[in-house]
């Protein structure tokens, strides 16, 4: 696509302005869009509500958080998941009882109608500074507008990571009609019946895609990397006093570190670059939820210590050689649940120009953001995973929604009120 010239504004007057633009109609999206709104700043917001939800996760999953850490940031009271089960006359939740995805959908849509306003079905294909300040977007419809500010809250989509041995199977991308998929391709896990697939990854959507595979009459066979495959604890409804002050609870799990990288993320955001991305690396490495493990263990192979050292096609098929001891796997087709890798380079939307702009976390490709969550380029803000190397584990999950809409809002406002008075 020719990107269009920064002085370039459609129908709109070379000087106009309209407000803040979030990027992205996800937890992080609706819950910035609701303060923001609440606060009195103009806000449009674009994408498809809980589109990621919609599409990244297959039928039939459920969500890895406890009802209690998967709440949306309202800016006032009754936006909670239990309220909105409350009011459309679902059971109510606990910590044993997993999440749907789409029921949380549900929660999001009903959230995005009551709090965040109306959300714009389209995407932003483009980004650019202006030479005066402020920034000029262009819709996917040819639209074009201007903004003060913009909030980047997009999806994992962009950010998804396939490892250079399985990425090299599929020069035209992967897909479900690819040798090789990520599990972020695939809204639906039903289309594999008899088909030899090799899930590759530790993690929940590792496990869980193995899950639904087999449940669907697939083959299938688990590569994991590490030594050993790793599940959550079942919770404890009512845990002694005892219990809650050596292992306090946290939206991450229990654990006095867990606790800490939850309350203080702004504490985190303060840490040397290195100490920041350390944790990135270590806190809460991969594993599958507690009510997943009889779906997988002792139903699926799980094969450990299974780094696959090579891959190739042959005869139709996929041929891996896995672990040290050069183990041959052949297959159907392979997907690699291998996580996501936050690079801003790996957003289509940003042009060239602001893209080298952003400054990045030393040591990373992630944006460094200030403590108000603003990137190197004054105005442009990043949110929920793009954040993650910034304020810690916690902004990869819904639970990071409240911090991250209230200090980007405090911010936004204060700037708006200056403004005022210049």
């Amino acid at each position: 696509m020719a990107q269009p010239s920064v002085v370039e504004c459609g129908s709109e007057a070379a000087g106009a302005r309209r407000g803040v633009v979030v990027i992205g109609a996800g937890p992080y999206g609706l819950s910035v869009a609701a303060h923001l709104r609440a606060a009195g700043v103009a806000v449009r917001v674009f994408g498809e509500v809980m589109g990621s939800w919609r599409h990244v996760m297959a039928t039939g999953m459920f969500l890895k958080s406890a009802p209690q850490a998967t709440d949306l940031a309202a800016p006032a009271p009754g936006g909670r998941l239990a309220d909105f089960c409350r009011q459309a006359g679902l059971p109510e939740l606990t910590e044993l009882t997993p999440i749907p995805s789409d029921l949380f959908v549900r929660y999001g849509t009903w959230f995005a109608d009551r709090f965040a306003g109306e959300v714009e079905d389209t995407r932003v294909a483009w980004l650019n500074r202006r030479r005066d300040g402020g920034f000029h977007l262009m819709l996917d419809d040819g639209t074009h507008l201007q903004a003060d500010a913009v909030v980047v809250a997009c999806g994992l989509r962009p950010l998804a990571h396939v490892p250079r041995v399985l990425a090299d199977l599929a020069p035209q991308g992967t897909g479900p009609r690819s040798p090789v998929s990520h599990s972020s391709d695939h809204s639906c896990l039903t289309g594999y019946a008899g088909q030899q697939i090799a899930v590759v990854g530790g993690g929940q959507s590792a496990m869980e895609s193995a899950a639904l595979l087999h449940e669907s009459g697939a083959l299938v066979e688990v590569l994991v990397r590490g030594t050993r495959a790793r599940w959550g604890q079942k919770p404890t409804l009512h845990r002694p006093l005892g219990q809650r002050i050596a292992h306090p609870a946290s939206p991450l799990g229990p654990g006095w570190a867990l606790s800490a990288l939850c309350r203080a993320p702004a504490a985190v955001g303060q840490l040397p670059a290195p100490a920041r991305l350390w944790l990135m690396r270590r806190a809460l490495g991969p594993s599958g939820a507690w009510w997943l493990r009889d779906r997988v263990e002792g139903v699926i192979p799980v094969r450990t210590d299974a780094p696959i050292r090579h891959a190739c096609l042959q005869d139709g098929k996929v041929r891996l050689v896995v672990g040290d001891a050069g183990a041959e796997l052949t297959v159907d087709h392979v997907l690699a649940a291998t996580g996501y890798r936050i690079d801003v380079d790996a957003l289509p939307f940003l042009a060239s120009g602001l893209r080298s702009a952003i400054a990045r976390i030393p040591g990373s490709k992630a944006p460094q953001v200030t403590a108000s969550f603003e990137a190197s380029v004054p105005g442009l803000y990043f949110t929920g995973s793009m954040a993650a190397p910034t304020f810690g584990p916690m902004l990869r999950f819904v639970a990071g929604t409240h911090f991250a809409a209230v200090t980007i809002t405090r911010h936004l406002a204060r700037q708006r009120r200056r403004s005022r008075t210049t």
